[in-house]
C-alpha cells in the first residue's frame, strides 16, 4: 500500500542552522514513522535543501512553489498578500503561471504542514502567504497544520491570523507572545521544532572546547556588530578563558563569520566551526560548556545539551521575545546587553529536569499532526 503524500513548508536551504534543524527533525520523524510516504519540502532554496536534507527521508523532494507565489504578491499589505496567495493556491496558474504545476502537486497532498521557524512575521511580510495557502487548502478538505511558528513581530493582527488558521487541524507556535496573537483554545506554544529531534546524532561527539560563541551579522547594523564584538572579548576576559579554549560556531555561512573576524586578533587560537562542519559532524555543544550567542536556535540546542549560556538579543520584538520565552520555559541562561560583558558567575545548566517535558510536548504535537 502506497504511503501518504506529505507536503512540508519551511524556510530551508539558505542555509541557517535553526531552519535546517527544524526541517531535519521532521524528516527524521517521518523517516521513522512513515518511510513509505512521498514527502515534499517547499522552501526558498530547494537546491541547498537537497544538499543538507536530501538523505534524511527515502522519498523526499524539494520545491519552492509557495514561497515563489508569496514573493509574487503585488504588495506587502497583509490582507492583500493573504488574498493573492490563497487564490493562487486554489487556482493553478493564478498570479504566477510558472508555478501552476506546483499548485497542481499541492492539490494532491494528504497532509500540508507548515513547519517551525521565525519566517512568518513583519520582517518578511510576504511569507504570511504560506499561512493563507494553508487556509485555502484546508477549505478544500486537506489536513493542514502549523507547528513551532514564531510570529513576532507580527505581520498580521490577531483576527487575520485567526481567520487564516481557523481550518487548521493543529495550530502550534514557538512562544507565548505568538500564542497571544491567536484566540483559539486549542492553540499550543511548544517551542522550537528542533526539540522533536535531540538524539546523539544532533551533537558533535568529538572533544570540544569549553566556551562557544556564535554572533550574527544579519539584522544588525555596524554599531551593533561592534557591540557584539565587544561583548565577546570582554566576556572572554572576565571569564579568564584562554583563546584556544574558545570555539566559534557559524550558523549562517559568511554572515556569522563577520564578528569572528572582528575578534579573532584579540582571541588568537580561537577555533572556527564553519557551518558545513557543524552540519556534517553535529553541533559542538555539551554539558559543562558556556555559550555566548545571539541565535535562539543555538540557545535551544545548547541548553538541551546541558550547557549554560548568555543570549544577546539584537532586534527588539524579535529574538528578545524568543530568548525570554526560553527562559520562561525553563532555560537557566541569562540575557545580556550587546556592548556589555556577560556575568562572571553562571548558574545551573541547560533546561534541567524541564527538558524532557519540552521534548514530550513536541512529540505530542507530532502525534496530532500525523494522526490517521
Amino acid at each position: 500500500m502506497a504511503g501518504r503524500r506529505i507536503y512540508l513548508v519551511g524556510s530551508s536551504g539558505y542555509p541557517y542552522y535553526g531552519d535546517e534543524a527544524a526541517a531535519a527533525a521532521w524528516l527524521r520523524h517521518l523517516a521513522a514513522t512513515e518511510p513509505d510516504a512521498e514527502v515534499y519540502l517547499d522552501c526558498p532554496n530547494p537546491g541547498g535543501a537537497q544538499l543538507f536534507l536530501g538523505d534524511l527521508h527515502p522519498q523526499v523532494r524539494f520545491v519552492d512553489t509557495l514561497f515563489r507565489i508569496s514573493w509574487a504578491a503585488p504588495t506587502e499589505d497583509p490582507e492583500e498578500v493573504a488574498e493573492f496567495v490563497a487564490q493562487a493556491a486554489r487556482q493553478p496558474g493564478f498570479g504566477y503561471a510558472h508555478r501552476a504545476a506546483g499548485v497542481e502537486l499541492l492539490h494532491t497532498a494528504d497532509v500540508v504542514h507548515v513547519i517551525g521557524g521565525s519566517y512568518v512575521n513583519e520582517i518578511w511580510p510576504r511569507h504570511l502567504g504560506v499561512l493563507a495557502a494553508g487556509s485555502a487548502l484546508a477549505e478544500m478538505g486537506k489536513t493542514v497544520a502549523m507547528t513551532g511558528q514564531g510570529l513576532m513581530p507580527n505581520s498580521a493582527d490577531g483576527p487575520l491570523l485567526d481567520r487564516l488558521t481557523a481550518g487548521y487541524a493543529v495550530v502550534d507556535v514557538r512562544d507565548a507572545a505568538s500564542r497571544a496573537l491567536l484566540s483559539g483554545e486549542a492553540v499550543t506554544d511548544t517551542g522550537h521544532d528542533l526539540l522533536l529531534d535531540l538524539g546523539e546524532h544532533v551533537y558533535d561527539r568529538r572533544d570540544t572546547v569549553s566556551t562557544m560563541v556564535s554572533m550574527q551579522s544579519d539584522l544588525v547594523d555596524e554599531a551593533g556588530l561592534e557591540a557584539l564584538a565587544t561583548s565577546v572579548v570582554e566576556t572572554a576576559k572576565a571569564w579568564g578563558v584562554r583563546p584556544e579554549k574558545v570555539g566559534y560556531v557559524e550558523s549562517i555561512p559568511g554572515q556569522d563569520r563577520v564578528v569572528f573576524e572582528l575578534v579573532e586578533a584579540q582571541l588568537p587560537g580561537m577555533r572556527f566551526y564553519p557551518f558545513t562542519e557543524v552540519w556534517r559532524e553535529g553541533l559542538p555543544a555539551r554539558r559543562g560548556q558556556r555559550w555566548i550567542t545571539t541565535r535562539e536556535s543555538l540557545h535551544v540546542a545548547a541548553a538541551a545539551a546541558g550547557a549554560w549560556g548568555v543570549a544577546y538579543p539584537v532586534r527588539p520584538g524579535y529574538d528578545d521575545v524568543a530568548h525570554q520565552d526560553l527562559l520562561d520555559k525553563g532555560s537557566r541562561w541569562v540575557i545580556g546587553t550587546p556592548g556589555e560583558g556577560a556575568p562572571e558567575i553562571h548558574g545551573e545548566a541547560g533546561f534541567g529536569s524541564g527538558r524532557d517535558a519540552l521534548v514530550q510536548a513536541k512529540r505530542d504535537v507530532a502525534g496530532r499532526v500525523y494522526a490517521r
